[in-house]
């Protein structure tokens, strides 16, 4: 009797239940992502060509440059020097840094739908129903009271 007394509680504990419809919820979250990255490129500046002279009455006369061509000359005592310099092309590392922003939106909804059966119940089966609930309160409380009466009758 005493084994059997857990499995009618655990029955009674375990009674069906009618539908219930769940809570809807929406959750939005948005995720940025930046990313720099740097870039190194070569541009070209030309330099112009400029033309200088020079006259002096010394002998020694030096005119240099990386990019430039010099030529001396004496004449009647006075020396003429000239400098031209050559169109070149030179590198120059130019650095630029790009930007990538992307954005990601996770959006999460959740929608309760109440589904309607084709046939709803009877007042019988409706009654039915009720009374199931009823009479398992019912047994319960029989249940209780037989144990509460049972302890009582076994203390002398």
């Amino acid at each position: 009797m005493r084994a059997v007394l857990p499995l009618l509680l655990l029955s009674a504990a375990s009674a069906c239940g009618t539908v219930r419809t769940l809570p809807s919820s929406d959750s939005t979250r948005v995720e940025v992502k930046t990313e720099v990255k740097t870039v190194y490129d070569t541009a070209y500046v030309e330099l112009p060509v400029i033309v200088e002279r020079v006259a002096t009455i010394d002998t020694v006369s030096v005119l240099e440059n990386k990019y430039a061509k010099s030529e001396a000359s004496v004449s009647a005592g006075v020396l003429t020097h000239s400098l031209e310099t050559k169109p070149v092309r030179e590198p120059v590392t130019v650095e630029k840094q790009i930007v990538y922003r992307d954005s990601l939106v996770y959006r999460d909804k959740i929608i309760a739908e109440t589904v309607e059966v084709e046939k709803r119940l009877s007042v019988w089966q409706t009654l039915l129903i009720k009374i199931g609930g009823v009479s398992i309160l019912l047994i319960a409380f029989a249940i209780l009271y037989f144990m509460f009466n049972l302890l009582n009758l076994k203390r002398p």
